[in-house]
């Protein structure tokens, strides 16, 4: 098992800082070509460049990670190791392209950056060559039972940790493949020791029933129940995100209805936004809402993509309140109680009904079509007592549910890294372990890289998210980079696995399904890299 780090290992820091340095003045050099030339401000050359800063971004985030465990004398071999080889690859990626997705790869030239910036670099051209054997180095010290060090520098979320981690291995793990194939909804059971974890009230003012600790406990939270399962770490994420559009938009009374039990897991939310032509485009929102003259508001319209729908406690709805306004700006929200049903999509509530849309992965919630004809919400159900600020009151929302997507993305990667590491140990090919084969280790040791990489970028945003900063820019990036970081891990598990990762039965071959919609929702990955480069751009012109 690796070790402390020697004084020439600890060096590694000091290179990392050095090497920052180069990549700040290639990004810069790529964002003003951007901002000058005509040619680099199509989708591609913006997307591009908004690649390039995530790599930046997470090699920042991955070197203040270090830069602290050093400072408190906690830094470990393998922590060094985890430097070099992301700084490495990323280096590499940087100079050579960046694999956007397995079909495309951005080049220097498409964000006309100049890759002699980082070439010419002393610290850049160590990592690239005297680098090499940290892959190696990693993977031993995986396959010797050594991991990354995880803490946040906060014992009571470093607790929360520890015991989600517990509850995941025991509660979660050992039924979550029976649950996927069986498509069943997460037991009743589950939800109720997560309640008695206080998982659905981490970030909730304990005002209202919460404990108050923030978005990096729920961060961490997400991370660790994802592990187990990405359904039950997306449980807690629909109360999270409800519990923040109420907490920040809704009235006193509002707040007082619904955030304790929200916080207490006895209300399960669903969010009710996605429509078949609006997705991303939420100025394509056609669902309608009338007020009656009695008060109360009739909904009428379509939606997919609805999440734990059937079982929900809550739906909190968005549709258009004026039917004349084509540019978003008449959006509502609206929170309706409906009965709970937890078996099958029957929904026992005149103007709503629904089916179940089968899904490749992301089970355990289940996905559903609702339809609304006369729908009735209550007249103390449009959220704030305003209407058209719909769209205004999602956006503070939008930072929150892509930390957490980010962070579930690390959990279901780093569920595929121990599954990987297991196989590698166990199995033997040609008289040894296949740990031992070069190939097999490179995909160990990158899937351990990119996971602290993701990991540490999400924290980021979620801290920034806790200082009341605006994080937009970093918690896209982290989205990016960890759903990124899931797939390729979830593939690497299933080959790593071979012909019994394949199969339905396999953990891995859930982790691959599941993996796959990361990318997908909460605003999909080219959602996500145009917002970076226009949230660049708009920060460099303000400079």
């Amino acid at each position: 098992m690796m070790s402390g780090p020697t004084g020439g290992e600890a060096d590694s820091i000091e290179r990392a800082f050095g090497a920052l340095k180069a990549v700040e003045s290639y990004c810069q050099s790529a964002l003003a070509i951007c901002r000058e030339d005509l040619a680099y401000q199509g989708q591609r050359p913006r997307h591009g460049l908004a690649w390039t800063f995530v790599l930046a971004e997470g090699l920042v985030a991955l070197t203040r990670w270090a830069s602290g465990l050093r400072a408190f004398g906690a830094l470990q071999s393998i922590d060094i190791a985890i430097v070099e080889a992301a700084f490495q690859e990323y280096l590499g990626q940087l100079i050579g392209g960046i694999p956007v997705s397995q079909l495309e790869m951005i080049r220097p030239d498409d964000v006309g950056g100049s890759a002699d910036l980082l070439r010419s670099d002393p610290s850049v051209a160590w990592f690239l060559s005297a680098a090499h054997g940290a892959r190696g180095r990693l993977a031993d010290a995986l396959l010797e039972g050594a991991r990354p060090s995880e803490g946040t520098g906060d014992e009571t979320i470093d607790a929360v940790r520890d015991v989600l981690r517990r509850f995941s291995s025991d509660q979660i793990i050992p039924h979550a493949q029976t649950w996927h194939l069986e498509n069943a909804l997460l037991p009743d059971a589950v939800l109720e020791s997560m309640s008695a974890l206080g998982v659905f009230g981490l970030p909730l003012s304990a005002d209202y029933g919460g404990t108050g600790l923030g978005k990096l406990a729920m961060c961490v939270a997400s991370e660790e129940l994802s592990r187990g399962w990405l359904a039950v770490g997306s449980v807690g994420t629909r109360s999270e995100i409800a519990g923040e559009l109420i907490a920040q938009s809704g009235t006193e009374a509002q707040r007082e209805q619904w955030l304790p039990g929200i916080a207490s897991g006895a209300v399960l939310p669903t969010a009710v936004f996605t429509e078949a032509g609006a997705g991303s485009d939420l100025s394509a929102v056609s669902t309608r809402a009338v007020k009656l003259p009695d008060g109360r508001w009739r909904i009428d319209g379509t939606k997919l993509w609805i999440t734990h729908a059937a079982r929900a406690d809550l739906m909190v709805i968005l549709a258009r309140t004026d039917t004349s306004d084509e540019c978003g700006r008449e959006l509502s929200i609206f929170l309706a109680p409906k009965p709970r049903s937890v078996s099958g999509p029957r929904f026992s509530i005149p103007g709503l009904t629904g089916s179940e849309i089968e899904v490749l992965g992301y089970r355990g919630m289940k996905e559903y079509e609702l339809s609304f004809d006369g729908f009735e919400v209550p007249a103390d159900g449009l959220l704030g007592g305003v209407t058209g600020q719909g769209f205004r009151q999602l956006l503070g929302t939008f930072e929150s549910a892509r930390i957490q997507t980010a962070a579930r993305a690390v959990g279901v990667a780093s569920r595929a890294l121990d599954l990987s590491v297991d196989q590698s140990n166990q199995r033997e090919q040609f008289g040894r372990n296949i740990g031992k084969f070069e190939r097999v280790a490179d995909k160990l040791a990158m899937m351990a890289t990119e996971i602290v990489v993701a990991r540490e970028l999400s924290y980021l945003a979620a801290r920034r998210k806790d200082e009341g900063r605006r994080c937009d820019l970093e918690a896209g990036m982290a989205k990016l980079l960890a759903s990124r970081a899931a797939w390729s891990c979830a593939d690497g598990a299933v080959q790593i696995h071979g012909g019994s990762g394949f199969a339905l039965e396999a953990e891995p071959s859930r982790l691959l399904c599941d993996a796959r919609v990361l990318s997908i929702f909460e605003g999909a990955s080219e959602i996500q890299a145009e917002i970076v480069s226009r949230r660049i751009l708009e920060r460099s012109l303000r400079q």
